[in-house]
């Protein structure tokens, strides 16, 4: 392809003795003795060049001005196929474009740096610029107010902090560019007093003449070391009294200690200490014994509402009280061991709920949260709360002490259920499951559960934690069934593994009514069979005798103990009249 114009044509000095021109090379796809072939020269003579270009990622090349300032010079580029030109009118005074400063050093307080430059003097004026990069990575710059100034200060900085620095330059009359960036300058701030107060917390245990107090201390976003902390300064003393302090110094590795108090009220304070000074006081308030009971052994007195864990964390609520100025919610990260690593937060006087979140949290494992209400830095304990990030099922199942059966039903009594801080989740209550050995469950009242054989089983749900006895019905009589009770939780219940199998006994009901049924009347017939002329004789008389007949068993037809037979009640066969006296007498 024939030469496109040259890109990006412009020249410049360093010095103010000579001047470099440069531009951008363009792809012809022409090479050896047919590639482009650069020229620079003076408009006016374009035959004599200033200068033998040379390109490499771009093209430049340089001249010395002597004593001329103003200059019209062109580059030709030009192959077999054509030729193009570029040109640039300029004064040298104004494409001054200075060489980076070099020798930066800085003067440093502990909210302050002073920055100074050299750089080469070559009778421009210039004005620079310094780039300061915070800590955070945020990046500041910063004019000097002064030309041909070679120090600048920055202020407003933090104690005690790294910040990275670095200086440029350009012509203070006419801007043409900025130099080079120098040698990046990295320093650190002098130490400053400590602003800001420690979080401070206590954990409060009762011992034979008095209390044991074990403080914790931390540093809060809020809190500044502005230096390195060298050690904390714990200090206690009675309220009443107006006794002297006591006061005992840490190393900076600890951030916890105890100390004995008796059962007086006291303030204590805990400061942190850098090389400079103290921080501010961070102080707590603890009552007398007497009126701090409630504090210490509330623990015990105060009901423990159960909380639910989140996809974020175990949420708290509390009812808010408007005589506290904050509140405290304190816990344990390793409930099981100890030390347990107690950790505290501290909210608003706003806030009744929040969510607590730690990388140390695991399903499973019961955390204990205290909720403390705090004014004039005396905490209160409100209330107590225990719940799991993400409840599991229990790790045992109910022992079944007693089984009753009828031929119709079974009725289970266990024990009751352990639920102490080891229980990987809340009971909720318990599942009974029956089947028979052979053919499916299809018991009134219950539901259906599958197990992972396919295997089918009734399933009854007891809601109430707090019940200890179930009665299964509807059972059939003279059968084997298997049977089992699961405790569940909010994380569901084990697999079923082991059952336990009974055996129904036979209904004695249906053996009594078959007894009425087959066995009396076969009973009343062998006698009758036995005394066959005897019953035929008091059942079917040949000649009925008056006082046997139905029809002479009412009162009105008796005489004395005599039956006497009315003759319209009896229709006989033959009639036949005796004669004897007895006859005539009746």
């Amino acid at each position: 392809e024939p030469p496109a114009t040259p890109k990006d044509f412009s020249c410049q000095t360093q010095d103010m003795k000579r001047v470099t021109c440069t531009w951008r090379e363009e792809e012809t796809y022409l090479y050896g003795k047919n590639s482009p072939q650069y020229t620079l020269s003076k408009t006016s003579s374009q035959k004599t060049a200033l200068c033998k270009a040379s390109c490499s990622k771009q093209c430049s090349c340089s001249w010395d001005i002597g004593q001329q300032w103003l200059w019209n010079v062109t580059v030709t580029v030009e192959n077999p196929l054509g030729k193009k030109t570029a040109t640039d009118v300029f004064d040298v005074n104004h494409r001054m474009y200075p060489t980076a400063p070099f020798q930066v050093w800085e003067d440093c307080t502990d909210t302050e740096i002073t920055l100074h430059w050299n750089y080469e003097n070559n009778g421009i004026e210039l004005f620079c610029q310094t780039e300061v990069v915070q800590p955070d990575g945020k990046v500041e710059l910063h004019n000097s107010s002064v030309a041909d100034s070679r120090r600048v200060t920055v202020r407003g900085l933090q104690p005690y902090s790294e910040y990275m620095a670095r200086v440029r330059c350009a012509a203070a009359k006419h801007f043409w560019r900025w130099s080079e960036w120098s040698q990046a300058l990295t320093t650190r701030t002098k130490e400053g007093t400590p602003s800001g107060k420690l979080d401070i917390w206590r954990e409060i245990t009762p011992v034979l003449g008095g209390r044991n107090v074990t403080l914790f201390w931390k540093q809060t976003p809020s809190f500044q070391a502005n230096g390195k902390i060298i050690s904390y300064e714990v200090t206690w003393e009675k309220i009443e009294d107006g006794s002297k302090p006591e006061s005992i110094s840490f190393s900076s590795v600890y951030n916890t200690t105890r100390i004995f108090i008796d059962n007086h009220s006291y303030r204590i304070s805990i400061m942190a200490k850098n090389n400079v000074n103290f921080s501010l006081p961070s102080v707590l308030i603890i009552s007398r014994a007497t009126d701090n009971s409630r504090s210490i052994f509330s623990t015990k007195e105060l009901k423990e509402g159960q909380v639910n864990g989140t996809d974020d964390g175990i949420l708290i609520s509390w009812e808010p009280r408007s005589i506290y100025d904050s509140y405290i919610i304190d816990w344990c990260n390793f409930p099981r061991l100890q030390p347990c690593d107690l950790q505290w937060k501290r909210f608003g006087p706003n806030t009744s709920s929040v969510v607590i979140s730690s990388a140390a949290f695991v399903p499973g494992v019961r955390y204990t949260f205290r909720i403390y209400g705090s004014v004039a830095n005396r905490a209160s304990l409100l209330e107590k709360k225990i719940g799991y990030l993400r409840e599991l099922p229990p790790c045992l199942d109910p022992v079944v002490r007693k089984v009753d059966l009828t031929y119709n039903s079974v009725t289970l009594s266990w024990d009751s259920y352990l639920t102490n801080e080891s229980e990987p989740g809340f009971v909720r209550g318990y599942h009974v499951y029956v089947s028979p050995i052979k053919g499916n469950c299809n018991l009134k009242g219950s539901k259906k559960h599958i197990l992972s054989d396919e295997s089918e089983l009734c399933k009854y749900t007891i809601e109430n934690p707090e019940e200890k006895r179930y009665t299964v019905k509807h059972l059939m009589p003279n059968t084997k069934y298997k049977i089992v009770v699961k405790a569940f939780t909010g994380g569901g219940e084990t697999p079923i593994v082991n059952f336990r199998y009974i055996d129904t006994p036979y209904n004695s009901n249906m053996l009594y009514f078959v007894f009425l049924l087959v066995i009396v009347p076969t009973l009343v017939a062998a006698i009758c069979h036995w005394k066959m002329k005897w019953v035929k004789e008091c059942c079917c008389p040949v000649i009925p005798s008056p006082n046997k007949s139905k029809v002479l068993s009412f009162k009105e037809f008796k005489i004395d103990s005599e039956k006497v037979l009315k003759i319209n009640d009896c229709l006989p066969d033959v009639l036949a009249v005796d004669s004897n006296a007895e006859s005539q007498k009746l």
